[in-house]
């Protein structure tokens, strides 16, 4: 079991930015395939942000942030970023970072362990 633990979240104005981390305490993440955020906006389902592997290093977007959100990884620190500028109100929601340990659940998006997540509101 990894835990994951999300942080960086909180109350930001339309067109400002917020950087979220996320670690796993004790364990090594980049032993596992990839990392994944997602979010989920009150009474919506689970969305997905976008992806990056801990080998090749290319990220991959969801359309809806493609441009705005940049995700990287920390191998030292053994940590993960979203960083999310240009922020939007429909970009509120409470925002995971998920774990996959091999290919096919990277990239089926069906991720292995997830964190508690964190609560983004972009609200003036």
């Amino acid at each position: 079991q990894v835990q994951l633990v999300e942080s960086g979240g909180g109350l930001v104005q339309p067109g400002g930015s917020l950087r979220l981390s996320c670690v796993a305490p004790g364990r090594t993440l980049n032993a596992n395939y990839g990392m994944g955020w997602f979010r989920q906006a009150p009474g919506m389902g689970r969305e997905f942000v976008g992806r990056i592997t801990w080998t090749y290093g290319a990220p991959y977007y969801a359309d809806s942030v493609k441009g705005r959100f940049t995700i990287s990884r920390d191998d030292a620190k053994n940590t993960v970023f979203l960083q999310m500028n240009s922020l939007k109100p429909e970009d509120t929601g409470v925002y995971y970072c998920a774990c996959a340990a091999d290919r096919n659940t990277y990239f089926n998006l069906n991720y292995d362990y997830w964190g508690q997540g964190t609560q983004v509101t972009v609200s003036s």
